[in-house]
């Protein structure tokens, strides 16, 4: 459904959809992504802004993409947030040239830097893995500032997860989104589930902070057993979640000491991401037929 172009401009056309999607998704314009934020800060927890978009086909877009990253740091930075930011690469050009959309991201990372702020590179599909991982090596060789996203359910993600430690990088680790392969990635939710905490154990214990970023509650119990187990300290990592999922894990989690980040996405291109949500958890899918039968 994320890919069909027909539903997407129906879905987006109806007023009761665009309602829905609020709970996912904090607006369409950054003064709404930002009010979302101070929200969430006052509440205890730090964030993540993400101006939703990805795959774009045209030099034009993917300046307007950086543009747009580089307006939201710099609200972040006056009204003094607790947020960072992060990234798709194909949002700043990747599919059109790897060094173009290089520029591009380095243009925000660089910003970053300059207040004291950090960059995530989100990962994508598989046929952009390799490619995001050279944008991000390449940048981290140049700056501090600039982290990178590992997927649980690709086979490669431990050999991933070993090269980016060696460069001494912040890692935010997630079971993954995209429709894969069978031969690159694991189908079984046990698969993906035993790979999660595999790479969870390695990433703790490698004596960097990393996000790990799951609503799953059996992935956050073995988590905090871990780390238990190993008196690894809860301020040495956070968890991370989406934006309007499982706020009561989120609350209870930094309740009880843990560091907490919501993931706070934006934009006009809220489409393909919500139907994503839908396919990750069906409890997402059963909140969004009930308001739409209400509607």
């Amino acid at each position: 459904m994320s890919e069909q172009p027909r539903l997407q401009q129906m879905a987006t056309r109806m007023e009761v959809s665009r309602r829905v999607a609020r709970r996912f998704v904090a607006g369409e314009v950054i003064q709404e992504a930002i009010e979302a934020v101070r929200v969430l800060n006052q509440k205890g927890f730090s964030a993540t802004t993400d101006y939703l978009g990805e795959m774009v086909t045209r030099k034009e877009d993917a300046q307007r993409a950086t543009d747009e990253y580089l307006r939201a740091l710099q609200l972040i930075h006056e009204n003094q947030l607790n947020s960072n930011v992060s990234l798709k690469l194909t949002q700043f050009g990747l599919g059109i040239d790897e060094e173009f959309c290089k520029n591009n991201v380095e243009q925000v990372v660089k910003r970053a830097s300059e207040l004291n702020n950090f960059v995530r590179i989100d990962m994508e599909g598989s046929p952009y893995t390799d490619s995001t991982l050279r944008v991000f090596a390449t940048l981290r060789g140049q700056y501090e500032n600039v982290g990178i996203v590992v997927q649980a359910y690709l086979y490669r993600t431990e050999k991933d997860i070993q090269d980016v430690l060696r460069l001494h990088s912040r890692v935010r680790l997630c079971k993954g989104a995209y429709k894969e392969a069978p031969e690159i990635s694991f189908k079984e939710k046990s698969g993906t589930d035993g790979n999660f905490i595999k790479l969870m154990k390695i990433l703790l214990q490698s004596g960097g902070y990393h996000g790990i970023a799951t609503h799953d509650p059996a992935m956050i119990d073995a988590t905090k057993a871990f780390v238990h187990e190993e008196q690894i300290g809860k301020d040495q990592f956070e968890f991370q979640m989406l934006y309007g999922i499982r706020r009561d894990l989120q609350e209870s989690l930094m309740k009880e000491g843990y560091g907490m980040r919501i993931y706070v996405p934006y934009g006009e291109e809220w489409y393909s991401y919500l139907m994503r949500r839908m396919a990750e958890r069906p409890a997402n899918l059963l909140f969004v037929l009930r308001n739409l039968l209400r509607g």
